[in-house]
């Protein structure tokens, strides 16, 4: 798994050992991130959030690509331990907070995020858990983007929200919610 584009293109992402983490294809996350260009224009300066974390690889894709800084939140040690390697060898630790915690408990960032990315693992219910969770001003700044990914369960846009695209990359459905 490499970094798409951006100041790291091209540069490999570690992921942790085993099988406890589903990364986002490449193909996938290249999709998302031409949705995303498309809409947002530059990624400079902009704030993001990768809940369920795993590799990171969707925020450092985002802080490759010029945001200012990215929370990653993820329950898993193995996979904590992987994306602070990965800051570190970009070196990147100062512009993001890395959280070894479960979604469902975690405070929001100090500032509203221009864009969030939720990974949850697919089947378990918990993509509909973290929209509830996080679609709020507390997370999310007005106009911002919720890119949320599953295996083809179509949740309904939160209040407040609205579906601005939805794309099957292979087994992944990514829907793409912006804040009014």
């Amino acid at each position: 798994m490499r970094i798409i584009a951006g100041e790291w293109r091209g540069r490999p992402v570690v992921a942790p050992e085993g099988r406890a983490t589903r990364p986002t294809s490449d193909r996938a996350r290249e999709g998302l991130f031409s949705m995303l260009q498309s809409r947002v224009g530059s990624f400079e300066a902009l704030c993001a959030a990768d809940l369920f974390a795993g590799t990171g690889a969707l925020g450092l894709e985002a802080l490759s690509r010029g945001a200012a800084h990215c929370t990653f939140i993820d329950s898993d040690r193995n996979a904590v331990a992987s994306i602070q390697r990965n800051l570190a060898t970009f070196g990147a630790a100062s512009r993001a907070d890395v959280r070894a915690q479960a979604v469902e408990y975690a405070a929001p960032p100090p500032i509203p995020c221009d864009i969030l990315f939720l990974d949850p693992p697919y089947g378990k219910g918990l993509g509909e858990m973290a929209l509830a969770r996080v679609c709020n001003p507390a997370w999310i700044a007005g106009g911002g983007f919720v890119s949320l990914e599953t295996d083809g369960e179509r949740l309904p846009a939160p209040p407040g929200f609205e579906l601005a695209a939805e794309r099957r990359f292979g087994k992944a459905h990514i829907l793409l919610l912006r804040r009014a």
